[in-house]
């Protein structure tokens, strides 16, 4: 569809993201994400979901929750740069996001509907882009960023997430 980002196109910090999508394809990534996140979500009982695999690590409900903020973070900068705003867009931190959340108070239920519906939005945003919009660029966090690089950055974020629930959670 519209290969790989280069180097120029995001910090370097980045592709540790990037390069956990394999495709050069990120939305057929992104979408074919949903239905494997969501099963393996369907596997883990909500009493479970308050696991943390070791001290000071968040519990599962609080790494759906995260994964669903920095998604939606992220989508809204591939939007900005998108129909061309070209204003800095402030730094996301996950620390606070997460502390403002309350996440272990609602069902990983809900955390699980919340990230289907964030990625259905994501998904929409993304198959109706503008064959010219993948290109744009803006800075973010004081970075640079193509929508193509964010893309992937959602899609391997996700990814990474979800290979350290299987690994260290499940």
């Amino acid at each position: 569809m519209i290969g790989r980002p280069q180097a120029n196109e995001t910090a370097e910090y980045y592709f540790l993201y990037v390069n956990q999508v394999s495709s050069d394809n990120p939305l057929a990534a992104i979408e074919s994400q949903l239905d494997d996140a969501l099963a393996l979500f369907s596997d883990i009982p909500e009493e479970k979901s308050l696991h943390r695999y070791a001290a000071g690590k968040w519990s599962i409900r609080q790494v759906v929750n995260h994964i669903s903020d920095t998604e939606r973070s992220f989508a809204f900068r591939a939007f900005w740069f998108a129909r061309g705003f070209n204003s800095p867009l402030p730094s996301f931190d996950q620390n606070t996001a997460a502390a403002g959340a309350a996440v272990d108070e609602i069902s990983l239920s809900s955390h699980v509907e919340e990230f289907r519906r964030v990625r259905l939005s994501t998904i929409s945003l993304f198959r109706n882009m503008p064959a010219n919009a993948w290109m744009r660029s803006g800075i973010a966090s004081e970075k640079p960023f193509t929508v193509r690089s964010i893309a992937f950055i959602i899609a391997g974020h996700a990814e990474h997430h979800l290979t350290i629930l299987r690994e260290r959670y499940l």
